[in-house]
């Protein structure tokens, strides 16, 4: 059953209100849009392009900041027509951001190496998302819409001496826009290709001088790509509905700035089914001609996704010199999702799902800057569960089988976390920072065999059969200290030279699918409670991260530059996966569904990164006129050194056999854009070319649903009205309609050492779970033409 929050960490939230009903004056930002941050906030600072970051808490220009960081302001994703935080992982060096799978909303982010794909509870992401400054500790409804929008940013390497939560690969932040300080009212529509029709609306109104409120709903909809051939059901749709609220006091020279915000998402797009790669082993179904297209028949529960939250941010300045920040969130979400593994009518791997989490958190800064010293002092607290409940029916192997699973984990984590900087010269500074994380994880974990249907849980008629193979409650405590450094050399102010260590890690926990039957036994019989906890939890993994970097304004500003070269030591990396394996139905051998964890051991990364930007024959134009240029370019070596495996009782290294997923070695982009006046206002060109090398979908590489390099090609044509009052545009996404894989499931026979897939007689891959055999893809979105327009008052 999903659980009702209810501990006594609310007392945090309150806490913070208290702090800010009692705040004194505070002084406010340099930059009235940026109210707070825990990784780069960055705008277009000047025409010249110049980007003012305040990664290190205080506002510096980005060539100042000795971190490998990419920011996308709002109005430049407004004018590429940019649709969800995962049409920036295009454009990133290094970067994966996708949907996971089977839906339009979790997400699978990985940077550098760094990542995790698995959504399950218990295992906690590689790369941490923030909206607002909140982490958002499940991927569940993080794929967000990008609608009312300030920017977002991606920082590479790990974080966590500046801000929030440790997170060991680096952080994504979306950032919503601060309200004016007069009336306004943006009104924003879309119409395109497979019906797709989105509005937004946004204003905001000032109370007095002081208070302001404002509001932001959208709708966003879309026909889907393809159909479900046994349901009838749109396949890829969308079906959105979206909404913030803001409520602020104080900033915009005021002392004290306090921001209180909610947001809400309705999500009732239809499952996403995936395509089968081979036929159906036991009914011979063919293989469809559309990618788009699928036959799954599971559609118990309809999918249904929920997510909301509340936040309040204040900022109080207590002399010149120090500032008193808090970050104060609960955050909720809920998704029912129906998943059809094999991609066919037959109850062969269907697995209906519930994921339920709900966190509430806090944080507290402190700030000091005055002559060459910057420093910060924070703590975070995080408490937050994550539930998740599943059935897996397998009705061909065993008429009425089902494997049910609930796993509710909880994660309790402290942390108290420091930065400094030292100016010693004029051009030469030095950055020290560290934290140190308690990390607490309680799981409780149930695996029960049904006969006769699925279980209670999702409405099945089955009853349990035997005892459970999981009936698990226990805890473990993670804790480290996490050192950062850096060194920068300023030869002039316009270029700057770094190099820098940080080090990252991400707590152990238990795995929620394993069988605890299963593990093995000193003493022939029944695993004891301590054997069953050892096998069900895997260990914390860490990262030390070593980079060198350049960066400078050249030409006079014209030309922005930045080089970083960087290196990893990834160790006990956490990888999770399912299997096919054997369970006792009545004393019987049947084919049933379990799950396995490894600690890969040792990997390194080593790679580069160049990002750049430039106004290109600028004395060559007329007056109005700018060709500009931004390009992107990642190289990354990602090896296993060590990946131990089990086999046949005998501990195997397996690393030169396996890859490291969701890392091509090589992302690159170029976007080339020309503008010109046209009247009072002004028409603006822009193409995209996006690259991304070979993709391994999982460590042991699968020529069926491994990725060969590809390139996009995008598009975009507006015109904008003087003061940009209201614009018009044409935008092409994937214009010469690429197929290209992003996901899929697989569960058929591979050799346990090299990976290579062994053809049954029938000449196809012979299955491990089910009869049909699971191997299917998930793919990118294909070419969609759409028209913006959007009006300000």
């Amino acid at each position: 059953m999903i659980r009702t929050f209810h501990r006594a960490s609310r007392i945090a939230l309150a806490t913070s209100i208290a702090l800010g009903a009692y705040a004194v004056p505070a002084a406010a930002q340099d930059l009235p849009n940026t109210p707070d941050t825990g990784a780069a906030e960055a705008e277009v600072a000047t025409d010249e392009g110049a980007i003012v970051v305040t990664a290190r808490r205080r506002e510096e220009n980005l060539v100042d900041v000795p971190i490998a960081v990419t920011a996308y302001s709002g109005d430049a994703l407004a004018q590429a027509g940019a649709i969800d935080i995962t049409d920036i992982g295009q454009t990133t060096p290094n970067t994966t951001l996708e949907a996971s799978r089977g839906t339009n909303s979790t997400l699978t982010a990985f940077i550098r190496g760094v990542g995790q794909q698995d959504p399950v509870s218990g295992f906690e992401q590689g790369v941490g998302i923030y909206l607002d400054d909140v982490y958002l500790n499940r991927p569940q409804a993080a794929v967000l819409d990008i609608y009312d929008v300030e920017r977002i940013e991606v920082l590479r390497g790990p974080q966590g001496t500046l801000y929030g939560r440790n997170t060991v690969g680096g952080a994504v932040k979306y950032v919503t826009r601060m309200l004016p300080q007069d009336p306004s009212l943006n009104i924003r529509a879309t119409y395109g290709t497979y019906n797709q029709l989105d509005g937004v609306i946004s204003g905001s109104v000032p109370v007095n001088d002081i208070i302001r409120v404002g509001a932001a709903v959208a709708r966003l909809t879309r026909d889907g790509f393809g159909k479900n051939l046994t349901t009838g059901l749109d396949n890829y749709d969308k079906n959105v509905w979206a909404a913030r609220g803001t409520l602020e006091m104080g900033g915009y020279g005021e002392p004290v700035l306090v921001r209180i915000s909610g947001d809400y998402t309705k999500d009732k797009s239809n499952p996403r089914g995936g395509h089968r790669l081979i036929p159906g082993l036991l009914n011979g179904a063919p293989v469809l001609d559309d990618v788009y297209d699928t036959r799954g028949g599971l559609n118990d529960p309809e999918q249904d996704i929920e997510a909301y939250g509340l936040a309040m941010n204040i900022s109080v300045d207590l002399s010149d010199a120090l500032t008193l920040r808090s970050i104060s969130a609960w955050r909720k979400d809920y998704t029912a999702t129906p998943i059809d593994f094999d991609a066919l009518p037959a109850v062969d791997v269907d697995v209906p799902g519930i994921y339920a989490n709900e966190q509430i958190s806090q944080e507290l800064q402190l700030l000091y800057g005055q002559g060459p010293i910057s420093a910060l002092v924070g703590l975070y607290y995080l408490d937050a569960k994550a539930d998740t409940l599943f059935d897996v029916r397998l009705s061909t192997t065993l008429n009425g089988f089902t494997a049910f699973t609930e796993a509710n984990v909880d994660t309790e984590t402290y942390a108290i976390f420091a930065d400094a900087t030292f100016d010693i010269t004029d051009q030469l500074s030095l950055s020290v920072g560290g934290r140190y994380t308690w990390d607490t994880r309680t799981a409780e974990i149930l695996r029960q065999s049904y006969l006769g249907g699925g279980s209670p849980t999702f409405g099945g008629l089955g009853i349990p059969v035997g005892a459970p193979g999981t009936n698990f409650s226990g805890s473990r405590d993670f804790n480290k200290f996490t050192p950062r450094a850096s060194l920068s050399f300023k030869p002039t102010p316009d270029h700057n030279l770094y190099a820098s260590f940080s080090q990252g890690f991400k707590g152990g926990g238990f795995d929620p699918r394993g069988v605890g039957t299963n593990a093995p036994a000193a003493i022939p019989g029944r695993p004891t409670d301590e054997e069953v906890t050892a096998f069900l939890s895997f260990a914390p993994e860490q990262v030390d991260s070593y980079e060198v970097g350049y960066k400078g304004n050249l030409l006079g500003g014209a030309v922005y530059f930045a080089l970083a070269g960087f290196y990893a030591d990834y160790t006990d990396v956490q990888i999770p996966g399912s299997v096919g394996c054997t369970t006792f139905v009545n004393g019987q051998p049947v084919q049933s569904f379990c799950g396995i964890v490894s600690n890969a051991g040792k990997a390194t990364f080593k790679g580069v990164e160049l990002e750049t930007t430039a106004r290109l024959a600028q004395d060559l134009m007329a007056a109005g006129d700018r060709l500009t240029f931004a390009g992107s370019l990642g190289y990354i070596d990602a090896q296993y050194k060590q990946y131990i495996t089990n086999i046949g009782g005998v501990p195997t290294d397996v690393a030169d056999f396996r890859e490291v997923q969701n890392t091509p070695k090589w992302t690159a982009s170029g976007t080339l854009g020309y503008s010109t006046p046209v009247g009072d206002g002004d028409v603006s060109f822009s193409t995209t070319l996006s690259y991304r090398s070979k993709t391994y979908q999982f460590e042991i590489p699968n020529p069926y649903i491994d990725q060969e390099g590809y390139a996009l090609l995008d598009a975009n044509l507006v015109y904008n009205a003087p003061d940009k009052r209201w614009s018009i545009g044409i935008h092409g996404r994937n214009l010469t309609d690429k197929e290209y894989k992003t996901s899929g499931y697989t569960f058929i026979g591979a050799n346990a050492v090299t990976g290579q897939i062994p053809l049954a007689a029938n000449g196809y891959p012979a299955p491990t779970l089910g009869r049909e055999g699971t191997l299917t893809a998930f793919y990118g979105s294909p070419r969609q033409i759409f028209v913006t327009g959007s009006v300000k008052f």
